[in-house]
């Protein structure tokens, strides 16, 4: 007899802008989802209040269970996708893909970039699903050495960068 709760559909997860008032959840957030790679306090700060960032949430049951953000780097002409986590036990339910999909088209340009872990197969395979494809290595990225998968796609979005 299975006594845990069942999944909680794809559509209980709310996506909304996130805001200072949310750093001590995305504090937690950030602690559970990269221990390794954790953004200090300064960073968060700045991420929750820089302008021309896109920050957003899913929020489950009043929890941030979710944060994504992103900006656009002019001289590029590229968006960057900064950082992506969904708690552990709220992955594997379309969480990840709709903020995804809910910060590119938010983000005004015609190619999105990202890095990621070279070992990170489950994120690898999140943004390949979502038309990510390689296009660089950036070697000893992260602060114990490990190389960065740089990943980008072209947009389908209008752009004026």
């Amino acid at each position: 007899m299975n006594l845990s709760a069942p999944d909680p559909p794809a559509n209980s997860y709310a996506i909304h802008a996130a805001t200072w008032r949310d750093l001590n959840a995305l504090r937690r957030l950030e602690m559970a989802c990269f221990p390794r790679d954790a953004w200090p306090l300064l960073d968060l700060i700045g991420v929750l209040t820089f302008p021309n960032v896109v920050r957003l949430k899913a929020v489950h049951g009043g929890e941030l269970v979710g944060f994504i953000a992103g900006d656009v780097h002019r001289s590029e002409a590229a968006g960057w996708i900064s950082t992506l986590g969904v708690l552990p036990e709220h992955r594997r339910r379309g969480v990840g893909s709709s903020l995804l999909t809910a910060c590119e088209a938010r983000l005004d340009a015609p190619v999105i970039r990202l890095c990621v872990r070279l070992t990170n197969r489950e994120a690898i395979q999140l943004y390949q699903n979502a038309g990510y494809h390689p296009a660089s290595v950036w070697p000893r990225y992260y602060q114990d050495g490990e190389d960065a998968l740089v990943l980008e796609k072209a947009t389908p979005y209008p752009t004026q960068v």
